[in-house]
C-alpha cells in the first residue's frame, strides 16, 4: 500500500515537537485526533519515548494510516484505532494529554464543540490539550495566505473555515479548559494549549 505524505507535516512536525518536549515531560499517553498520515504520530513517537502515542483516524483513512505505522514501529507508537469526532459515545482512553493537528478548521463548529465536550470527558485534572493549526484573533487573519486559505475553505463547505481563538476560549471555558500557551509557529500556524483545571461534572450527564 503507498501512503502519500504531506509535505507540510514533514515541515512542521520539528517545531511542533520542540514545544511538545517540554509540555508533555510529565505526561505518559495521548490520545491524536485525527493522525492522518502519521507522520506526526511516527516522529513524536520516536522522539518521546516515556509517552505511550495513540493515533486514530476515520474508518476510510485507518488502513493508510496504520501501513505507515506499521512500517515504522516503536515500543510506544499504539496500533491506530477508529474515531469519528461524531461518535457517541467515544471509545474509553486513558490519557492524560491529547493533540490534533489541523483539524478545526476542516471539521463544522458543531463538530469543534462535540470534540471540546468529549475532551473535557476524557482528560484528569491537569491534563492538556493541544491544538495545532491556523487561526484567527478576535476576528483579524494574521496573514494575507491565511485569509485567502479560509476563503478557500469556505467556498469547498461552509461549515468549515479558520477558527477564532476568542470563540475557542469561550467554548473551553465552558468545558473547564483554560488556555495556558499560545506559541506561534512558521507558516503562520500556532499551536494552542489547554490546560484542564478541575475535573469533569455531571453538565454532560
Amino acid at each position: 500500500m503507498q501512503t502519500a505524505l504531506s509535505e507540510a507535516a514533514e515541515r512542521n512536525k520539528h517545531p511542533i515537537l520542540e514545544k511538545l518536549c517540554s509540555l508533555l515531560s510529565s505526561s505518559t499517553s495521548i490520545l491524536e485526533i485525527g493522525s492522518g498520515t502519521g507522520q506526526h504520530a511516527i516522529h513524536f513517537a520516536h522522539s518521546l519515548p516515556h509517552l505511550l502515542w495513540q493515533p486514530t483516524e476515520l474508518p476510510d483513512k485507518l488502513p493508510a494510516l496504520s501501513h505507515l505505522c506499521r512500517n515504522h514501529p516503536s515500543d510506544n507508537l499504539a496500533q491506530p484505532i477508529m474515531l469519528d469526532i461524531d461518535d457517541d459515545p467515544w471509545p474509553t482512553f486513558q490519557a492524560d494529554a491529547v493533540f490534533t493537528a489541523n483539524t478545526l478548521h476542516i471539521v463544522h463548529w458543531q463538530q469543534v464543540q462535540r470534540l471540546f465536550i468529549q475532551v473535557d470527558q476524557l482528560l484528569p485534572e491537569n491534563g492538556l490539550f493541544c491544538i495545532y493549526g491556523p487561526f484567527n484573533h478576535d476576528g483579524h487573519y494574521n496573514s494575507e495566505s491565511n485569509r485567502q486559505f479560509d476563503r478557500w475553505l469556505k467556498n469547498r463547505d461552509p461549515g468549515s473555515g479558520i477558527r477564532d481563538i476568542t470563540d475557542l476560549s469561550k467554548l473551553a471555558e465552558s468545558c473547564d479548559l483554560l488556555l495556558k500557551e499560545c506559541y506561534t509557529l512558521p507558516a503562520n500556524n500556532c499551536l494552542l494549549v489547554w490546560h484542564k483545571h478541575k475535573p469533569t461534572h455531571s453538565k454532560y450527564k
